[in-house]
C-alpha cells in the first residue's frame, strides 16, 4: 500500500511542477501584456497626443447646432464639388487632397468634415440621416458656399448624398459618387458588430492604432499618388485617435441610414454618375445575399434612367490613384446637366 502511494507520487509531482510552469508563463505573459498596454496608453495620451494637438486645421472652422465643423477648400471655380467621406476616414480634408488639387484646376472643392470626424468638435446630437444632410446644408451656408452644389461622396455618404437631393432637389446640380454604398440592398447591421465597437475603441487607448498607423502606412507609395509629407504624417497621427462616440455612433447606425434613404424617390432633376472601384465590383462580399455585381446594378436601377456609371481599376478608395479621370468625369456630367 505504501509503495503504491509513493509510485502515485511521484507520478504527480512532474504534472505539478508541469502546471507550476504553464501558470508562471501564463502570468508572465498576462504581465507583459499589462506592461505594454500601460505604456501604449500613456504613449497614446501623450506623445502621439502632443502630436495631434499640434496640427492646425487647413481650413475654416464654422459653428453648427452646439458644436463645431471644419471645412477645407480650394479652387475658385464657379461650380462648388462638395467631398463628403465615408466612414472610418480620421482626417478627410487631408485624404482628399490629392483629389481636391486636380480638381481645383476647375471647380470650387470643398471637403466636410462630419461631427468627431478631423478637426471638427463632437456632438451630442443622434448621428441620424436626417442630421446629417442638415449638418453639411448648415456647414456650407455658414462657410460661404452657395447651392446648388456637386456632391461627390465617398463610401456611405453616398446615402446621404441620396437623402439630401431626394429632399432639396434645388440644392444639387448632381451627385457623382465615389464606390457608393447602394441603397437598394438593406439588412440590419449584425449584433456582433456593435459588441466589437467598444473592443476597438480600447484598442485605441492603448495606443494600438497610433502604433499600427505608424507601421501600415505606405509613405513611398502615398507620394507617388500626390499626397505630401505633410498630409501623410498628418493622416498617420489622426489615424491613432479615429474612434469617439460620434464615429462608433455612425458605424453602429450604418444600414439605418439606407433604410431611411432606400424608399425616397431620386429626383430625376439631379444627374447621378457612379465610379465604381473594380476590386469592389469583382469581389464577393459574405456578408450580401447577392454578387457584387447584382449589387451594383440594382442600385444603379433604383436611381433611375438618367444614371451612368464607370468602373475604374483600384480599391476601394478610387479617389487616391483616379484623380485626372474623375475630373473629366465631372466635366462631362455638368455639360450635359447644362444642356
Amino acid at each position: 500500500m505504501k509503495i503504491k502511494q509513493l509510485n502515485q507520487r511521484k507520478q504527480e509531482k512532474p504534472k505539478m511542477k508541469r502546471k507550476k510552469k504553464i501558470m508562471m508563463i501564463f502570468k508572465v505573459i498576462l504581465g507583459f501584456t499589462a506592461v505594454s498596454m500601460v505604456i501604449g496608453a500613456t504613449a497614446h495620451a501623450t506623445y502621439f497626443k502632443g502630436k495631434l494637438e499640434q496640427i492646425k486645421p487647413y481650413g475654416q472652422i464654422v459653428d453648427v447646432d452646439e458644436g463645431q465643423m471644419h471645412l477645407f477648400s480650394i479652387g475658385n471655380g464657379e461650380k462648388t464639388i462638395v467631398l463628403l467621406p465615408g466612414m472610418g476616414v480620421a482626417l478627410p480634408s487631408a485624404d482628399f487632397s490629392p483629389l481636391m488639387r486636380k480638381l481645383s484646376e476647375k471647380y470650387t472643392v470643398v471637403t466636410v468634415e462630419y461631427f468627431g470626424v478631423g478637426f471638427s468638435s463632437q456632438t451630442d446630437k443622434p448621428r441620424t440621416t436626417d442630421n446629417y444632410v442638415e449638418e453639411i446644408r448648415t456647414a456650407l451656408r455658414e462657410g460661404g458656399f452657395e447651392a446648388p452644389y456637386v456632391l461627390m461622396p465617398h463610401s456611405i455618404s453616398s446615402v446621404y448624398s441620396e437623402y439630401f437631393a431626394s429632399k432639396y432637389p434645388d440644392e444639387v446640380e448632381a451627385i457623382i459618387s465615389l464606390d457608393g454604398t447602394s441603397t437598394a440592398f438593406y439588412e440590419e447591421m449584425p449584433s456582433y458588430v456593435k459588441y466589437m465597437l467598444p473592443v476597438a475603441k480600447l484598442q485605441q487607448s492603448t495606443g494600438t492604432l497610433s502604433l499600427l498607423a505608424q507601421v501600415t502606412t505606405n509613405k513611398q507609395q502615398l507620394l507617388t499618388k500626390g499626397y505630401t509629407e505633410k498630409e501623410i504624417s498628418d493622416m498617420v497621427i489622426f489615424g491613432g485617435f479615429t474612434l469617439n462616440e460620434n464615429v462608433l455612433e455612425q458605424i453602429a447606425s450604418s444600414s439605418e441610414y439606407i433604410r431611411d434613404t432606400m424608399d425616397l424617390p431620386f429626383p430625376e432633376s439631379v444627374s447621378y454618375f457612379k465610379v465604381i472601384s473594380k476590386e469592389t465590383y469583382e469581389t464577393p462580399n459574405k456578408q450580401l445575399k447577392m454578387t457584387p455585381q447584382k449589387y451594383q446594378y440594382d442600385h444603379l436601377e433604383r436611381i433611375g434612367e438618367n444614371v451612368e456609371y464607370e468602373i475604374l481599376d483600384g480599391n476601394h478608395f478610387i479617389y487616391a490613384n483616379n484623380a485626372d479621370r474623375i475630373l473629366e468625369i465631372v466635366d462631362s456630367v455638368l455639360i450635359k446637366a447644362n444642356q
